[in-house]
C-alpha cells in the first residue's frame, strides 16, 4: 500500500498524482513501466488534513524536492479561482534538471493577481536573467527580504531537515505556529530498542489548562489526564504528554499507531481505510466518547 498526494485540483472525473520513479522503487517502477491507460487499480478516497484553508489572508507555499506535490495542488486551486490573496511560492531543488513542474508552476503563478515566486537551487548557479532563482537555501535574511507577512498561513512539505529548518525560520520571522501547516515525508524511527540510544523524556501532564472531558489513562506511562478538544486526536494528546507511541500517516491508513484499548469507547474523526482488530484503536484519528484506558 502506498499513499500519494494529489498534485492538481481535482475535477469532476479525475484525480492526478505525480510519482517520482525511484531506481529501486517497487511501486514507482510499476506505475511508470507497467501501468497503462485502461488498467484498474484499487484506490481509496483522498484523506488527510493538509489542505488549503479558506480565508482572505496571505498564503505561503514552501516545498523541497518531491514535497512539491501537495502544495502544487493548492496552487492549482488558487489559480483556478483567480484568488486575490497574496501568494508566495518558495521551492528548493537540487538543480534545474531536478526542478519538477517548473513551467507549470510559473504558468499558474502568472494567473494570480498578487504572486511572488522564489526558487532555490542547492547545486547550480542560475543565469542572471532569472532573478527569481537563487543558489542555496531559504534563510532568515531571504525571508525578510521577501516581505512575508507575519499573519500569513504557511504550508510546508519536504524532507524532515527542510521542514525543521524552514519551520523554525518562519517562527522566528513572527508567524504563529498555528498558522504553519506541515505535511511530512519521513521514515519512522527504529522500533524499540533500536540500535542507537535516544534520550527518553518522562511522560507528564499536557501543557496548558486542563481539559474538562473524560479521563484518558496511558496505562504503561502512568498518566491520567482529562480530555480536551484542543487535541485533534488521542495521538495528539499522547504526544503532548511525551507518551511513547508510533505513527506514520495520521489518517487511518497505515495502522502503525494501532493500540490496545484496555477499556472505554472511542470514535473516529476520519474513518479508517480498514478497521483495526477488535479491542484495538487507531489513536491517530480517534477521540474518546467515554473514559478511556490505552495500553501506552
Amino acid at each position: 500500500m502506498r499513499s500519494y498526494s494529489l498534485s492538481s485540483a481535482p475535477t469532476a472525473g479525475t484525480y492526478r498524482i505525480s510519482v517520482k520513479h525511484e531506481p529501486h522503487g517497487q511501486v514507482s517502477g510499476y506505475l511508470h513501466a507497467a501501468l497503462h491507460t485502461g488498467d484498474l487499480v484499487d484506490i481509496a478516497c483522498p484523506r488527510g488534513t493538509f489542505v488549503l484553508e479558506d480565508g482572505t489572508g496571505p498564503v505561503v507555499l514552501l516545498s523541497a524536492g518531491i514535497g512539491i506535490t501537495p502544495v502544487l495542488a493548492m496552487l492549482h486551486q488558487l489559480a483556478a479561482a483567480r484568488d486575490p490573496r497574496p501568494v508566495w511560492w518558495i521551492h528548493t531543488a537540487h538543480d534545474r534538471t531536478h526542478h519538477a513542474f517548473a513551467d507549470e508552476t510559473h504558468t499558474l503563478l502568472a494567473q494570480l493577481p498578487d504572486a511572488h515566486e522564489h526558487i532555490y537551487y542547492t547545486a547550480e548557479t542560475p543565469p542572471p536573467d532569472e532573478p527569481h532563482i537563487s543558489r542555496g537555501r531559504p534563510s532568515a535574511p531571504a525571508l525578510a527580504a521577501m516581505g512575508l507577512p507575519a499573519d500569513a498561513d504557511a504550508y510546508l512539505c519536504g524532507p524532515p531537515a527542510f521542514m525543521d529548518s524552514v519551520g523554525g525560520l518562519l517562527h522566528d520571522h513572527g508567524l504563529d505556529p498555528v498558522r504553519i501547516h506541515t505535511e511530512q515525508f519521513s521514515a519512522l524511527p527504529a522500533i524499540n530498542p533500536g540500535v542507537t540510544s535516544t534520550a527518553a523524556l518522562r511522560p507528564h501532564q499536557p501543557p496548558g489548562p486542563p481539559g474538562s472531558g473524560p479521563l484518558i489513562t496511558f496505562a504503561r506511562s502512568g498518566i491520567t489526564t482529562p480530555w480536551s478538544p484542543a487535541h485533534a486526536s488521542l495521538l495528539d494528546l499522547a504526544e503532548a504528554c511525551d507518551v511513547p507511541t508510533r505513527w506514520s500517516c495520521r489518517t487511518g491508513v497505515c495502522h502503525t499507531c494501532v493500540t490496545h484499548l484496555v477499556s472505554g469507547e472511542t470514535s473516529y474523526t476520519t474513518p479508517p481505510l480498514e478497521p483495526p482488530e477488535p479491542g484495538t484503536v487507531l489513536v491517530c484519528c480517534s477521540r474518546p466518547t467515554t473514559e478511556v484506558v490505552l495500553d501506552l
